[in-house]
């Protein structure tokens, strides 16, 4: 006798819709960042009246320069992945894994730890939540994998509204080169990160995000996409090597197999660790500190070299994304900044100068919000958006009437909204999923509706 086929809910079945047509549609992420670069090259010859070899140029410039940064997120990536393969982690996750019984509490309780984790620091965040949702694949029957790493991706939706967010702090620092003359003074983070509209929009998506979440789990087993649990086992492991083996290993190989090069480095990798924060007076918590601190543990808890180097290969394997699309967003990031030589026009100059005309002191701030959406998509770099749209924006707002603070707030909250359909953040994710950017995009396309409302009604009510 068969089983009756439930019947979808409103916000299930649009999320069956959307992830059906991101799947016949949504090319490989590699093929979007060239779609997105075509796009920018036409839109900025015809907007901006630049020629083909001023647009090839600036993108030529472009290209290389996120090296240091996409070398940053090759060790978010590789390191988080190698400290989750070190025994001590991965009994951690195994005990953490055990605590959801059933989809519903695995999806909710993904997605409120990337949530949280991406409040309190970005980089951590990104890709504590992929980790722990690959756990939870693995011992929770029944769970749409899929969603399950969108959920863990979600969680990056609002991170430019937390600790981590490099406009509230930049300005809360005094660096106000790209405000366009607009601010004189530094803007504590009362005035940001803890105003009353940003405590809303936080708040609300902490208790909304995994509320939609759970609700886009199919009901039906076959609209379930299950993961083989073999096909996320990580292969690699401690080798146990007995006391007569080890007797037996030349002075190299004691050296590979033993404890001692291991406990050094963190040793001296720790003493830097807490000279840093001891020294800064405060806790700055940028990425460099933090693939320090994950690089660190990998290599406490791995203890052996031989360990930590077989760890290491095995999580090199999914940087391959980074490595190949990240020069392709920065020629993209070229061209969007790239001014034409006579009139100082950039496509991103337009794209924020259209929203400035048609905007009035009530609608600015939910305008400015919605031209960083849409520049995030071409420029999703936070630090990189800022000194594109600070300039513009900041000084706009400050002639119609608005409060700096808020502008410079939304700005943030575009950066990261966006981030739901933009393919470039999830890489390290997905890397670590084993899947594509279109196996995720339907499901994060909600949450980027639904945060978008969010978002909106607290900029512009509030």
């Amino acid at each position: 006798m068969s089983s009756t086929k439930k019947k979808r809910g409103i916000i299930e079945g649009l999320a069956h819709a959307s992830t059906m047509v991101m799947q016949k549609f949504l090319p490989d992420a590699y093929i979007f960042a060239v779609i997105l670069t075509i796009i920018v090259f036409v839109a900025s010859m015809i907007f901006t009246k630049q020629g083909f070899i001023g647009l090839v140029g600036h993108w030529g410039k472009g290209v290389w320069s996120l090296l240091a940064f996409s070398m940053q997120m090759v060790l978010v990536l590789v390191t988080g992945h190698v400290l989750a393969l070190s025994p001590p982690f991965k009994k951690l996750l195994d005990h953490l894994s055990n605590i959801p019984k059933n989809p519903a509490q695995g999806i909710a309780l993904v997605s409120i730890i990337s949530y949280t984790a991406c409040i309190l620091n970005w980089g951590f965040g990104l890709i504590i939540g992929a980790i722990y949702a690959k756990e939870i694949a693995r011992k929770v029957k029944g769970i749409d994998y899929r969603l399950l790493i969108a959920s863990a991706y979600s969680g990056f939706v609002l991170w430019h509204a937390g600790f981590s967010g490099s406009v509230p702090l930049v300005i809360a620092g005094g660096d106000l080169s790209a405000t366009g003359g607009s601010l004189t003074e530094a803007v504590p983070v009362s005035q940001t990160l803890f105003s009353s509209y940003n405590i809303f929009i936080v708040v609300g998506m902490w208790i909304l995000l995994p509320i939609i979440n759970v609700l886009m789990h199919p009901k039906n087993e076959e609209d379930v996409f299950i993961i083989d649990p073999n096909l996320i086992k990580e292969e690699v492991g401690v080798k146990k090597i007995s006391k007569e083996e080890f007797k037996n290993m030349t002075p190299a190989e004691k050296l590979e197999n033993g404890c001692f090069v291991n406990y050094v480095l963190a040793v001296l990798g720790f003493a830097y660790i807490v000279y840093y924060f001891a020294s800064s007076g405060k806790f700055d918590l940028n990425l460099n500190i933090v693939n320090l601190i994950f690089l660190m543990l990998g290599v406490l808890l791995h203890k052996t070299p031989r360990s930590l180097i077989d760890a290491f290969g095995e999580a090199a394997k999914g940087a391959a994304g980074i490595i190949l699309q990240f020069p392709l967003y920065a020629g993209i990031m070229g061209m969007m900044t790239g001014a034409n030589a006579e009139t100082g026009l950039s496509l991103a100059h337009v794209i924020s100068n259209f929203f400035v005309h048609v905007s009035t002191v009530k609608t600015f701030p939910l305008f400015t919000f919605l031209s960083a959406g849409i520049v995030n998509l071409f420029v999703p770099s936070g630090g990189g958006q800022w000194v594109v749209q600070g300039p513009i924006m900041m000084p706009a707002g400050a002639e119609i009437g608005v409060d700096a603070a808020k502008v410079a707030m939304c700005i943030a909250y575009g950066d990261s909204w966006t981030n739901m359909i933009q393919p470039f953040w999830a890489l390290p994710a997905l890397g670590l999923a084993k899947l594509g950017a279109r196996d995720i995009m339907g499901y994060t396309l909600i949450v980027l509706i639904v945060s978008g409302l969010v978002i909106g009604a607290g900029v512009f009510f509030l």
